[in-house]
């Protein structure tokens, strides 16, 4: 008697309940994908001698087990380094024993070393350079094979920077009175028609009071006197402003009258004194968008400059892109490293390895890696997590039909044992 159908059905049952309970089982997992058994008829090579339309099948198989990687609901969470990849991809890390695997489960976070790494230590990767020199660590401006690695978040801070350029922008007023008195004396504000300060900084990122003091010296034309911490201002003056007739710049000149191609006037403030860079030099000083208009009086309109004090990392943020940029207690960012993304051209030919990881095989393909946004690869959402693509109603009809599948093929078993019940009777 046909025994065999029945019991190839249980055992097909049994393997599509174990699937469906793994499913059940993984519904709160990060990144999880839930999978589905696929059955097969199966058929003896030959049962009557080559007549196909009397083929009797004996029973059925699970010939695969498919994962759906389609994209599950994300979910925000309180963790700037925890990561959803919205589209395409996985994220590759290296796992203990040098080799790598691939996740979708994007939960991270800092070792004692520095690493991004996942709940079970094993370090995310992506494209970071490194200064042989300082050792520093920074985004590559070019991503390539070249410099992808293990991502590292450096505990040290960023060193201070002295200030090499600055930026002002500002209306200077037209009403002003012409001031024969050179050069400027900061306590008598009679001397000057107008003045401003910027915070600039040495090589040891200690501030200073860099002030601009502008006498008007002629009918569109402003002499530019610099102090620094309070200082007697510069003589002769840093430069010399010259207008046009309707009030835009028509050239900058020199401490001596030359004018300045660059419109970018330099001054030399000498030894400082506090073991700081000799001399200290702000080399790039630059009026460019200065005007001269009387509707509004003299007034800043723009003041920027390049230098910073020492500071310490005080947080960390994730472009779409997947740009790692620290940001310090000195208000500067810097850009960290950028996360690498992998694609593969069959993704339900990945061998799974348990703690939500996957390798690639032969029947995968080799993964294609690169920046998240770029080629196949989706974009990353920070500080939220993609939940597991498990639908819990769908899963649990599907755990009533293969029950009932069960059922019915342990009832087609005790009625074959009846049938031959009755045919031992027959004796």
């Amino acid at each position: 008697m046909a025994f065999q159908q029945g019991l190839s059905g249980l055992a097909s049952s049994s393997k599509a309940i174990d699937v469906v309970s793994n499913n059940i089982a993984n519904a709160s997992t990060v990144g999880f994908k839930g999978a589905t058994a696929q059955f097969a008829d199966v058929f003896a090579s030959s049962l009557t001698g080559a007549v196909g339309t009397i083929q009797i099948g004996i029973g059925s198989t699970v010939n695969a087990v498919r994962q759906a990687f389609t994209q599950g609901n994300l979910t925000t969470t309180n963790n700037p380094l925890d990561m959803a990849i919205n589209g395409n991809g996985f994220f590759r890390v290296q796992l203990r024993d040098g080799t790598t695997a691939l996740t979708r489960n994007g939960q991270f976070n800092i070792d004692n070393e520095g690493y991004v790494v996942n709940a079970t230590g094993e370090r995310l990767m992506g494209y970071q350079e490194t200064d042989p020199v300082s050792g520093d660590v920074s985004a590559p401006l070019n991503p390539s094979n070249a410099n992808y690695t293990t991502l590292f978040i450096p505990p040290t801070g960023i060193r201070a920077r002295a200030t090499d350029n600055v930026s002002v922008g500002l209306n200077l007023n037209a009403k002003a009175d012409v001031i024969a008195t050179s050069p400027p004396d900061i306590n008598d504000t009679d001397s000057y028609s107008y003045t401003t300060s910027v915070r600039v900084y040495d090589s040891l990122g200690i501030d200073h009071a860099l002030s601009f003091y502008f006498v008007k010296s002629a009918v569109n034309t402003w002499d530019v006197y610099t102090s620094l911490d309070g200082a007697a201002p510069t003589n002769p003056p840093l430069g010399t402003l010259e207008f046009n007739e309707d009030g835009t710049l028509n050239q900058t000149l020199d401490s001596g009258g030359a004018p300045v191609a660059t419109n970018l006037l330099s001054a030399d403030f000498g030894d400082l004194g506090n073991g700081s860079t000799n001399p200290f030099v702000v080399s790039g000083i630059s009026f460019a968008r200065a005007t001269q208009s009387g509707s509004s009086g003299s007034v800043v309109k723009e003041l920027s400059q390049d230098g910073y004090a020492d500071g310490e990392i005080a947080g960390l943020s994730i472009s779409q892109n997947g740009v790692i940029q620290g940001r310090y207690t000195n208000g500067q960012t810097k850009d960290i490293g950028i996360v690498g993304l992998a694609t593969v051209r069959n993704p339900n030919g990945l061998t799974s390895l348990g703690n939500n990881l996957w390798r690639d095989s032969p029947e995968s393909g080799e993964p294609v890696l690169g920046p998240a946004g770029e080629g196949l690869n989706g974009v990353i959402s920070a500080g939220q997590v993609e939940d597991s693509n498990v639908d819990l109603t769908q899963e649990l009809v599907q755990l009533i039909i293969q029950q009932r599948n069960y059922q019915a093929n342990a009832q087609s078993i005790r009625t074959q044992d009846q049938i031959l019940q009755t045919l031992v009777n027959l004796r």
